[in-house]
């Protein structure tokens, strides 16, 4: 178990970001399910408990769970729901590093997500259609994030060719049309809420695209606040400080340099008395001090 888990950690180290995100996904969503599954076994259950990770519908319920605006977008509801949700995040996030950087697309997860649920809450209480279901109304997924890479990347490259099972080739753009359009047909579905999201996602992705072209980086305030946060809980071991003995060294280079003066004016007396008297008026001493030095 303990190499299973080592494992993971590395994977997840080595993993683009699109893959740490992925397995962030995976991780939240066999723990909550795991948890509940436990629970019910005993009668027990968690659903009141795990609405505070969602996104309420309702201002007035978000006041006192702020938090659930970034905790919705890693929450699932099913398995086919984190799958397909996975699956897109899978391709089209290696597809969006081909144009952006790994910090971009995390700030554009985060960011598409933000929009999604703002504009979800906003819908909500705009619209006349769902004033009744705003107390009983929650979110969670990250198609918001998913759509607001897709869209991103749409952006950027939108004659980039897509193969798609049954459909075969079609342009990114018209993908990215077709999926936001789909939103728009279904804003009045029982997952009205979902789609809503998705929209608002898909335009912050847009406008990540578009600002970016213009040098105007929608999601660096996001970076700045996640860097702040990994900086904070990496714990990272403190270097040994080296001890400098500052008496001892300053004597030893003061020794050093005398000694080196004293070989040298050795050697200049010795290449003065060479230069009267020739090399035998030299003693067996001298000799040897003029060989030494011609070897260094």
């Amino acid at each position: 178990m303990a190499s299973i888990i080592t494992d993971l950690k590395t994977a997840f180290r080595r993993g683009n970001i699109y893959i740490q995100l992925i397995y962030i996904n995976v991780g939240v969503f066999i723990v909550t399910t795991l948890t509940g599954v436990i629970l019910q076994l005993f009668n027990r259950s968690l659903d009141g408990v795990f609405e505070w990770l969602e996104l309420p519908a309702s201002f007035t319920r978000f006041t006192v769970q702020p938090w659930s605006l970034f905790s919705y977008m890693f929450m699932h509801a099913g398995l086919l729901h984190i799958l397909f949700n996975m699956l897109w995040l899978y391709w089209f996030g290696a597809l969006f590093l081909t144009f952006f950087s790994a910090k971009h697309l995390r700030g554009v997860y985060i960011l598409g997500g933000i929009c999604g649920g703002l504009l979800y809450m906003a819908a909500y209480h705009v619209f006349p259609y769902f004033s009744k279901m705003i107390d009983d109304s929650f979110m969670l997924g990250a198609s918001a994030s998913v759509l607001a890479i897709v869209a991103a990347t749409a952006y950027r490259e939108p004659n980039y060719p897509i193969r798609l099972f049954l459909l075969g080739m079609i342009r990114l753009k018209y993908l990215a049309l077709i999926v936001i359009g789909t939103d728009l047909l279904f804003i009045t579905s029982s997952n009205a809420g979902g789609h809503i999201a998705h929209l608002g996602g898909a335009l912050a992705g847009l406008c990540f695209a578009a600002g970016l072209s213009k040098g105007k980086d929608l999601t660096a305030w996001i970076n700045k606040i996640l860097d702040a946060i990994i900086s904070l809980f990496s714990f990272k071991p403190r270097k040994p400080k080296m001890k400098v003995h500052y008496g001892n060294s300053r004597q030893k280079d003061y020794d050093y340099n005398a000694h080196k003066k004293a070989q040298s004016e050795e050697i200049d007396r010795i290449l003065d008395k060479l230069k009267k008297s020739g090399y035998e008026s030299l003693t067996t001493e001298e000799k040897k001090s003029l060989f030494d030095a011609s070897k260094r």
